[in-house]
């Protein structure tokens, strides 16, 4: 197939592990097209910041499958350049959403201009139990390279990530040696051969035959592929939690000045409205302990 045609439908907005039959190395491979169009379609980015957004949404979708956990995942970055906040979340469940804020004239093609004096910010938040998080200062000439650096640092894991985008699409690739294993030229093997991944590879191919280019003198396990969704996580229902957060006092304030409490996501820009009446109905429901 040529390069530059899109990946069949089978293809589009999956992720799926391999791992090497002679070496404790595990890899993921992800593809983003139609649910990547659908995060873009929300809001009217850059070339340069849809293409960062589309690099952060695979290396977090990737990331979440090394990691056992339920609930979710976030990557986010902070800086005083171009763009000074950029974050993907993504659920153990692979749905993910994305956003890039007060990054409207962005145009640079230097990571160092974007990100000036950046950190890059991991956050795990289960459903149960406490987070964790680790922060690292983007130190890297890629976010590829930075959230390599993260591992290394932070997790004493060795992780390589490729990770592409060209507005329609996004990919990525994940190899992590595992704990105990001395395979070390192997393990650099590998690496020279993901190397010479080129964008329009990764983006254009189907996993197979890109797997097959690179490792087919390996011993290669391909599993199962997982599907890969955009999909935000707001509701009603967590909307009314944080106008409840807010007070009666302040919620009564508000409607002294506006006949009812807008709100848009900026995930998805989905419009909530709550009327007067609604807010009546939202504190009706708390309990004596709730209202406390």
């Amino acid at each position: 197939m040529s390069l530059t045609n899109m990946p069949d439908a089978s293809c589009a907005d999956t992720l799926s592990r391999f791992t090497f039959d002679d070496c404790a190395v595990r890899g993921e491979h992800v593809l983003l097209q139609n649910s990547f169009q659908e995060l873009l379609a929300v809001h009217h980015y850059p070339p340069v910041v849809a293409n960062v957004l589309g690099e952060l949404s695979a290396a977090a979708c990737l990331l979440a499958e090394t990691i056992k956990f339920d609930g979710t995942l976030t990557l986010q970055v902070r800086s005083e350049g171009e763009i000074p906040l950029i974050m993907t979340e993504v659920t153990n469940q692979q749905s993910y959403r994305a956003i890039a804020r007060q990054a409207q004239e962005a145009t640079s093609e230097d990571f160092a201009t974007l990100f000036t004096n950046g950190t890059l910010c991991l956050t795990v938040q289960p459903r149960s139990g406490k987070p964790y998080q680790g922060i690292v200062s983007l130190d890297g000439n890629s976010l590829a390279s930075s959230l390599g650096n993260y591992f290394e640092q932070s997790e004493q894991l060795a992780t390589r990530l490729w990770l592409f985008a060209d507005k329609q699409r996004a990919g990525g690739m994940l190899l992590q040696q595992m704990p105990g294993d001395n395979s070390s030229d192997q393990w650099l093997h590998l690496i020279q051969m993901a190397n010479t991944l080129s964008a329009q590879e990764l983006l254009g191919l189907p996993r197979e035959e890109l797997l097959y280019r690179l490792y087919h003198q390996e011993a290669l396990r391909l599993h199962p592929q997982k599907t890969v969704q955009f999909q935000c996580t707001c509701s009603h229902e967590r909307l009314e939690a944080v106008l409840l957060s807010l007070g009666e006092a302040e919620l009564r304030d508000i409607l002294t000045e506006r006949s009812s409490i807008d709100v848009n996501c900026e995930f998805c820009n989905r419009f909530y409205q709550f009327s007067e009446s609604d807010i009546d109905a939202l504190l009706g429901k708390q309990t004596p302990r709730d209202a406390h």
